[in-house]
């Protein structure tokens, strides 16, 4: 049976279950407000069920569990993160905090972070952004799950990429999509669900399309738009490793488990004032909104994650049985 928790509560729970294996207390903080706040926008592939895999990573020394971010400004329109091998979210926190005063005396700004780690959802940092009035541009990579186009050896991430813009006296306009036809998680937790995936999902290790998650794993997950979605995580590769001298998808270890060295993978940020440029964004903006809307059955992007945060608020978050006892337990170990 479902279980429904207080999402105040269940961040209690991950900020303890974190602090047990020495992370520091506000880097827990931090990954705690984003796994619950994965699970109250409806992705769990990128919220609680992550946990119990960190907890063990931080045990291993694969993840520094009490880092803490570097920051430097080379340019005036650029800032760099060492993420120090620790957790990505209080990398991405600095990044969130820092580059919209940036990009409003700039025009426009770029966050770079490296040696990072699992960034959860893309649209998580990107509205954070836009929420204070500028445009943003989120892309990271991952660990390969993605052969290039004709391939069937994985180099290239699931690659998410997020853009959010700021709309007057109304949540902002996010769009948040990975590079995968679904995000690896899914079948990850398909995996440990003991079920099977959609053939169109992922190919195995010889190239021959599959609906069994361990099969899938062990291939390489298919792109959106097949050639079209190949090039596009080819672009977010070089925008998050090579710009940001992060590791390739190919050269970083698995998310998942305790094996090898830190992922040390990248994420590449841009904001965007849109003023800069003078031409009445906000009235231009919603009068492209308004003819979009004007259609029937046509909704902006995002609007179902905006009513179940609207449910999540009034009923409490709904967990499965078997992630609540797990959360509870690494919480009291």
């Amino acid at each position: 049976m479902p279980v429904i928790i207080d999402p105040s509560d269940a961040k209690s729970l991950a900020v303890r279950a974190l602090e047990n294996v020495g992370v520091s207390s506000s880097n827990a903080t931090s990954v705690a407000n984003a796994l619950v706040q994965a699970e109250i926008d409806g992705q769990p592939s990128h919220g609680l069920s992550r946990l119990s895999a960190y907890v063990e990573q931080v045990k291993v020394g694969k993840v520094i569990g009490d880092a803490t971010p570097k920051i430097s400004t080379s340019k005036p329109g650029v800032c760099q993160v060492n993420a120090e091998l620790g957790f990505a979210f209080p990398a991405m926190d600095k990044l969130v905090t820092l580059l919209p005063a940036m990009a409003r005396a700039q025009g426009i700004a770029l966050g770079a972070v490296y040696r990072s780690h699992h960034f959860g959802q893309a649209g998580f940092h990107a509205e954070r952004i836009a929420k204070q009035g500028c445009i943003a541009m989120v892309f990271s990579n991952s660990p390969s799950a993605i052969a290039p186009w004709g391939g069937h050896r994985p180099l290239f991430g699931t690659n998410p990429i997020a853009f959010a813009c700021p709309r007057d006296e109304v949540p902002p306009l996010v769009i948040d999509m990975s590079l995968s036809k679904v995000a690896r998680g899914k079948v990850l937790l398909a995996r440990k669900k003991g079920k099977a995936i959609p053939d169109d999902w992922a190919i195995d290790e010889y190239g021959t399309p599959t609906t069994c998650p361990n099969a899938a794993v062990k291939g390489s997950m298919l792109p959106i738009g097949d050639a079209k979605g190949a090039a596009l995580a080819l672009m977010v590769e070089v925008l998050s490793a090579s710009l940001t001298g992060a590791l390739y998808g190919f050269e970083a270890s698995s998310f998942f488990d305790t094996d090898g060295e830190p992922p040390a993978i990248g994420h590449a940020v841009i904001a965007i004032d849109p003023n800069v440029t003078g031409t009445h964004f906000s009235e231009r903006l919603e009068h492209l909104f308004r003819e979009m809307t004007d259609q029937e059955d046509v909704r902006l992007p995002g609007e179902k994650r905006l009513l179940r945060r609207e449910a999540v608020l009034s009923q409490g978050l709904e967990l499965i049985d078997s992630l609540y006892e797990e959360l509870v337990d690494l919480a009291n170990s």
